[in-house]
């Protein structure tokens, strides 16, 4: 999904602190995908007060979405560099187009990840079927080791797994369940990372065994949860900081609720994030930019690509006449 804010903040993420070492709420802003009646998401990071998850950068959580009043996903050919997307629906159907030839559908329970690196180019569409759009986008900052590599795409279906009130399915990494055997995602990260989607029965209490050098984060899709004893409503997310081999979370009151559960190693390097550009500096971003203002005027297609797509690209906004501060 393209960030398709107007003034796209340029925000360098990378040097923060888990300050008291507690479980940190943040809540989400609301940013429209553009138009009368375009979809609205609701953004945790990158927040005022905390930029990345591990290498995960950027939280977008839409629906259950009415197509019939929004129109639903339209999101034209957009660039990418320097991270990967993870796609993961809870309801309808995208279909996903890019410029390595790749067309697939994004159905619900099933992964889509895209390797940008160096360079890719894809759209992103609600199909005529849809009624209800609704789930998540998600952005990984690859590491200065991968930050060049040849982009890529792959599909994952992630197996679902009963456990204790609960239903687990993970799609990036691996988690533990004392007791039960949670089959772990294939796909290909470029650091240590865990996606999981967990629906709970009202009251169900799931204990997880987690990787202590882990920092996690709870995003909260439906219902009200306690993680590490602190309660966090609907379209919050819980930061949990590194440290702990254990991670609880608890359904609250009477209704089931389903959660989205992020993982990785604090990412350890500074980046700077701008629209749909990850870079190491200012001038990354400005370059990428130039390349695919450059590529939309005719340019040669030698970074980003080109497809078939019945209308036009978004074009790059316009940089900030300044740079900014470090957020964090």
């Amino acid at each position: 999904m393209s960030n398709v804010e107007a003034r796209p903040v340029e925000v360098t993420c990378g040097e923060e602190d888990a300050g008291d070492r507690g479980v940190e709420v943040i809540t989400a802003r609301d940013v429209p995908l553009g138009g009368p009646r375009a979809m609205t998401v609701r953004r945790t990071l990158p927040s005022r007060r905390r930029t990345m998850v591990g290498a995960w950068c950027f939280v977008d959580h839409y629906g259950p979405d009415d197509v019939s009043e929004t129109g639903g996903m339209v999101v034209p050919p957009h660039p990418h560099a320097g991270l990967q997307t993870v796609s993961w629906l809870f309801s309808g159907e995208v279909e996903h187009r890019d410029s390595l030839g790749t067309h697939a559908m994004v159905r619900p329970g099933e992964l889509n990840l895209m390797t940008a690196g160096h360079g890719i180019s894809h759209s992103e569409v609600s199909t005529p079927e849809t009624t209800t759009l609704h789930g998540v986008q998600l952005w990984v900052a690859l590491p200065a080791s991968a930050a060049e590599a040849e982009p890529d795409f792959e599909r994952y279906r992630a197996e679902p797994v009963a456990v204790d009130g609960a239903v687990v399915s993970v799609f990036v990494g691996a988690l533990g369940v004392p007791g039960h055997d949670v089959p772990a995602s294939p796909v290909v990260t470029r650091s240590p990372l865990l996606g999981a989607e967990l629906t709970l029965l009202p009251g169900a209490r799931l204990a997880l065994s987690v990787d202590p050098a882990h920092e996690h984060g709870v995003l909260v899709d439906s219902g009200t949860v306690r993680v590490q004893g602190r309660q966090v409503e609907r379209a919050e997310l819980a930061f949990v900081p590194a440290g702990s081999p254990s991670l609880e979370v608890v359904a609250v009151g009477e209704d089931a609720a389903r959660v989205v559960l992020l993982g990785g190693e604090p990412f350890g390097e500074q980046i700077v994030m701008w629209w749909n550009f990850i870079g190491r500096s200012h001038e990354d971003v400005v370059a990428a930019r130039a390349q695919w203002q450059a590529e939309l005027a005719g340019a040669e297609a030698e970074r980003f690509g080109r497809f078939d797509y019945p209308g036009d690209s978004l074009p790059a906004p316009e940089l900030p006449g300044v740079r900014l501060r470090p957020r964090g």
